[in-house]
C-alpha cells in the first residue's frame, strides 16, 4: 500500500476540492472522475457516462433502488442514477464548494449531504447499494470507510467501488517519483492494491463478486485533461495567476496531472472496479 507520510484529515481533502473547484469543473466537468472508453471512439462525456453505467450494472441499480453515493462530488452521478435509472440517491461530500454547487441543481429523488463519511448519521441497513467512485482513496481510515459502508447497506445489498490502485510490484522509482507524490499532492491517504481491497471487503462481511482492471480503458482521461489544462493556461490568465500564487497550497496539482498520466502509462497506477455482496440476504 502506498500512503502519504503526513496524516491526512477530512479538512485537507475538503480544502483541496474547494480551492480547485473552478479548475475541476473547467477541466473534468460535473463528473469529477475518469471516463471508460469501450470502443475507443467515444467522446470524453460519453466515456464518463459509461463509467457510471458500469457502476449501475454492477450495483444492479434500477427503479426504486436506494443508493448511497459516498464522496458524491458535485452530485452528477447521483442525478444521472435518479434520472436515467429511477434510483433514490443520497450523496455525501466533504467539500462545501461541491455541496453548494449540487444544491443549485435540485433533482427529484436526490439528496446531497455535507459531511465526513466516517462520521455520517445515516441509519443502519438503509440502502440497497453503496457506491464509491474514486473517493475511498481520500479516506484517512480505509477500514472505517468499509465499516461504515457495511453498516448502511442492507443484508444482500451491494458495494461497488471504483478505485485508483497501486501495482503490487511497482518499482522503487515509480513509488518515489510517481505514486507517493501523487498521493500527497492529490490529498489521497493511500493507494491500495486489489488484494488489499479484497481483504477489506471480506473483513466487513462482503463476498467479492467481481473485480475488473480497467486501467487501459480509463487512462485516456489524463491526456485529455492535460490538453484542456494547457489550453486554458494559454487562453485564461487566471490559470497562470493561480499557479504563481505561492499562497495556494494546492497549485502543485497542475504538475500532478502529468505525474498521474505517466503513472498510468508505465503501469504503476491501476484502476479497478470491485463489487461485493453483503452476507445475510
Amino acid at each position: 500500500m502506498i500512503s502519504t507520510a503526513a496524516e491526512l484529515s477530512p479538512s485537507d481533502v475538503a480544502e483541496h476540492y474547494d480551492e480547485l473547484d473552478t479548475f475541476y469543473r473547467d477541466i473534468w466537468g460535473d463528473h469529477v472522475h475518469h471516463g471508460l472508453w469501450l470502443s475507443g471512439l467515444e467522446s470524453h462525456d460519453q466515456a464518463t457516462h459509461q463509467l457510471v453505467q458500469r457502476v449501475a450494472e454492477r450495483g444492479r441499480i434500477g427503479a426504486g433502488t436506494r443508493v448511497c453515493d459516498i464522496g458524491c462530488g458535485y452530485g452528477a452521478t447521483a442525478r444521472m442514477l435518479a434520472a436515467e435509472y429511477g434510483a433514490e440517491v443520497t450523496g455525501v461530500t466533504v467539500s462545501p464548494a461541491q455541496f453548494q454547487y449540487a444544491e443549485t441543481r435540485p433533482t427529484p429523488n436526490v439528496t446531497v449531504m455535507l459531511g465526513d463519511w466516517l462520521r455520517n448519521p445515516l441509519p443502519d441497513a438503509a440502502f440497497d447499494v453503496a457506491i464509491a467512485i474514486e473517493s475511498s482513496e481520500h479516506m484517512p481510515d480505509l477500514r472505517a470507510f468499509f465499516q461504515q459502508a457495511a453498516r448502511v447497506v442492507r443484508p444482500g445489498g451491494r458495494l461497488v467501488i471504483c478505485a485508483w490502485l497501486a501495482h503490487p510490484r511497482a518499482s522503487g522509482v515509480q513509488r518515489r517519483f510517481l505514486l507517493e507524490p501523487a498521493c500527497r499532492e492529490g490529498r489521497m491517504a493511500r493507494l491500495g492494491t486489489f488484494a488489499e481491497y479484497w481483504g477489506l471487503f471480506e473483513e466487513n462481511g462482503f463476498t467479492v463478486e467481481s473485480e475488473e482492471d480497467v486501467s487501459q480503458a480509463v487512462k485516456r482521461t489524463w491526456p485529455i485533461c492535460a490538453g484542456r489544462f494547457l489550453l486554458r493556461l494559454v487562453r485564461e490568465p487566471q490559470y497562470l495567476k493561480y499557479l504563481f500564487n505561492r499562497h495556494r497550497r494546492n497549485r502543485v496539482f497542475a504538475l500532478t496531472i502529468f505525474r498521474i498520466w505517466l503513472a498510468f502509462e508505465t503501469g504503476a497506477l491501476r484502476y479497478g472496479i470491485l463489487t461485493g455482496v453483503k452476507a445475510g440476504a
